[in-house]
């Protein structure tokens, strides 16, 4: 005989009403957006009061992609600008791809270091890499724009990556505690049979670290696909462009005295669809992956 279902108590249906609206409040903007960025403009304010997109059209993600002339873009009611979206796309995944295999590299080696080896200063050590997370990032702006105009890499990729290619303290401090939770007994046979520790780094933590590596790499590519200022200030380069530098040289172009508002959206739809679907197919691993080093 199965087992009658529970009935929902009133704390409980509460708190999935209440769950269901901050799910509403968090989805609103976005289906705002894409709202926006399917109709025409010519119709755009006269649907400002409904959500569904009446005369939905493809034409504002064509002209953003550059499938359109800015002839045809300015005869559809939207911006001429000669903003290279497909350019841009290409130029935010090597950014990013690049500090987050670099980045992820460096905070692996490190947070292996502070969980395995022990060496005179270590504590200290890995309490300013924790303290570094208390650091704003604009503090070390202008130094290391100073620096890398005397070292001639403005307007260069290298330029670009270089101040994020290195290890960050929540990266350092999240793997460490992930290494921490890896039994000693395999490393030590590795020792013991003359492995070096990079041989035991490379072959033995890291292929079993593959969650927690994922994790912090999926995080750091999230935040670093949407950075604005560093690239603007050094890449001002129109070929060095990233999609968030793109969005807002397209959102100074004004046709017909207001902002392209249906391209805007368009354009930031394509921008932020890529961490929306790493979000949906890896959200639940980050989140697993976070609870597990957390309780450590």
């Amino acid at each position: 005989m199965s087992a009658a279902t529970p009935r929902m108590s009133p704390g409980r249906m509460l708190a999935w009403a209440a769950l269901a609206g901050m799910l509403a409040f968090t989805l609103l903007p976005l289906l705002v957006v894409l709202k926006t960025a399917l109709v025409p403009n010519a119709t755009l304010f006269e649907q400002s009061a409904t959500l569904w997109p009446h005369g939905a059209t493809l034409d504002n993600f064509r002209r953003v992609l550059g499938l359109l002339s800015p002839e045809e873009g300015i005869a559809l009611g939207g911006s001429g600008a000669d903003v290279n979206f497909g350019r841009a796309l290409m130029n935010s995944v090597v950014f990013t791809g690049v500090i987050v295999v670099m980045q992820t590299f460096c905070a692996a080696m490190a947070a292996y270091a502070f969980a395995r080896l022990r060496f005179p200063g270590q504590r200290v050590l890995f309490g300013l890499f924790i303290a570094s997370m208390m650091v704003p990032g604009v503090v070390t702006l202008i130094p290391n724009f100073v620096l890398l105009k005397q070292l001639g890499g403005l307007n260069t990729v290298a330029g670009m990556v270089a101040p994020f290619c290195l290890m960050q303290g929540f990266s350092v401090f999240f793997l460490r505690q992930f290494f921490l939770s890896i039994p000693r007994d395999i490393e030590e046979a590795a020792l013991m049979d003359g492995a070096s520790h990079f041989y035991v780094f490379w072959r033995i933590a890291l292929p079993l670290s593959t969650t927690a590596l994922a994790t912090v790499a999926m995080l750091i590519g999230i935040n670093m696909w949407n950075e604005f200022f560093w690239p603007y200030l050094v890449g001002r380069d129109d070929s060095l462009q990233v999609l968030p530098v793109a969005l807002q040289t397209f959102k100074t172009q004004t046709p017909q005295g207001q902002p392209d508002w249906t391209g805007l959206m368009a354009a930031a739809t394509v921008a932020l669809l890529p961490t929306v679907l790493l979000m949906l197919a890896f959200g639940r691993r980050v989140v697993e992956s976070v609870q597990y080093s957390g309780g450590k």
